[in-house]
């Protein structure tokens, strides 16, 4: 258990590294791009190949674990997140839009892909890791997920602090070289206790004959794409038309307090989610009672966007009343979105056998991304054709799809549940 506990931090530690540098990197390219006069759909585009990259990477990735180990696609995804924060570095003002575009699209696909290793390597490793007792699995999954979001909202809030400060070049090399400096660490520091691979491992495992893994899948994309509508580009552009007085310092000020925002609504999710074991009272439930909350949980959120969103829609002109509503109304939604996270993220280790668990965390984890690449191209569009009320309303829409996805959920025998060390 020892060598378990030391494995496990080991492993969360290097996660929060990638993800303070992914938060950070995100709010830069959005902001930086912002005020060189993108539209929300070029915006759009920047982000769209990371998340195809998040799909093909979450689909191959359980398959690659299997077959050379956890620590070896830990470690490929923190050094491909050094190869791209340098690679920004290289952009050059004097490029053409669309060759600003096509390279940031590039470097950000290399991205997507060292997020998904690093994720799909995290999360296995705590099905692998947790104690076996009830409720024991639940805690170590919420503990590290809930972690890492709190971690990147700091990210979010650091890009958007650095992009005023230092500027974009600067930012990203000085994240490359702390991230550096932190694989070395980690590599040296590691201990034992992960999975080394197979060689038999097959790619065509990767598909799951779960019917659960499969709905809760279904019902994963629909959930993240009703974040990302309006995370992604709605919002963060919305309160910039709302904020931004024409003036330099007031340019700093709408950067600074979109940071704010965008890094109190993670931290606030990656509390909630590191909580949820509790507030949902884990150890005192069995599978079946968690599967059942995660069908009353998703419907819990379909009102807050469609309120929201028609809120919007009714009022002509921006004012302070309806941004602090909005900011309250997704916070709301934030806590309640990092419970239904949670139950998700802790069923898909649930419903996997140790044999099996990097292939259907990485089915899952593909789902999860092709989620946020439709929110990203959603978020673009809708808020280009109907701005901030689309983007809301089209949330509450996707919202509806992934309950219905929570709804087909069942409860099988608990020896099939029942948590493996491997």
């Amino acid at each position: 258990m020892e060598r378990a506990g030391a494995a496990y931090v080991a492993v969360t530690a290097a996660y929060w590294a990638f993800m303070l540098t992914d938060g950070a990197l995100r709010m830069l390219v959005l902001l930086h791009f912002h005020t060189l006069g993108f539209s929300p759909v070029q915006l759009a585009y920047l982000f769209v190949l990371y998340e195809v990259a998040g799909v093909v990477t979450n689909l191959s990735a359980g398959w690659i674990a299997a077959r050379f180990g956890l620590t070896s696609t830990l470690y490929a995804g923190l050094a491909l997140q050094v190869a791209a924060l340098v690679a920004l570095a290289q952009l050059d003002p004097s490029w053409t839009v669309a060759a600003s575009v096509v390279f940031v699209m590039a470097v950000q696909g290399a991205s997507g892909v060292a997020k998904d290793l690093a994720k799909m390597s995290a999360k296995s490793a705590v099905k692998l890791l947790a104690p076996a007792e009830q409720g024991g699995l639940f805690r170590w999954v919420a503990l590290l997920t809930g972690s890492k979001n709190a971690v990147k909202g700091f990210g979010f809030l650091i890009g958007a602090v650095l992009l005023g400060l230092v500027g974009l070049k600067t930012a990203v090399l000085g994240m490359a070289a702390i991230l550096a400096l932190i694989l070395v660490a980690i590599v040296a520091k590691m201990p034992g206790g992960l999975p080394v691979g197979r060689k038999d491992a097959k790619f065509r495992e990767v598909f799951s004959k779960n019917a659960n893994v499969n709905w809760l899948s279904f019902a994963r994309v629909f959930l993240f794409a009703a974040r990302d509508v309006w995370f992604v580009v709605g919002i963060p552009i919305y309160f910039y038309a709302v904020l931004f007085d024409g003036s330099e310092a007031g340019n700093r000020a709408a950067f600074f307090t979109i940071g704010s925002f965008m890094a109190l609504w993670i931290i606030l999710y990656g509390a909630v989610q590191a909580a949820a074991p509790r507030l949902l009272k884990a150890r005192a439930r069995d599978e079946a009672e968690i599967i059942k909350s995660a069908r009353h949980w998703g419907a819990s959120l379909i009102a807050i966007p469609a309120l929201l969103a028609a809120l919007v829609y009714v009022t002509p002109e921006p004012a302070g009343w309806l941004t602090l509503t909005i900011i309250a109304g997704l916070l709301v939604f934030g806590g309640l979105f990092a419970i239904n996270s949670a139950l998700h993220s802790y069923l898909i280790l649930a419903f996997s056998s140790g044999e099996r668990v990097t292939m259907d965390v990485g089915f899952y984890y593909m789902a999860n991304a092709a989620g946020r690449l439709l929110g990203t191209v959603l978020s673009g569009l809708s808020y280009q054709i109907g701005g901030l009320p689309l983007c809301l309303g089209t949330a509450a829409l996707l919202l509806i799809l992934s309950t219905l996805g929570a709804a087909r959920l069942q409860h099988v025998a608990p020896t099939s549940l029942t948590p493996e060390r491997g």
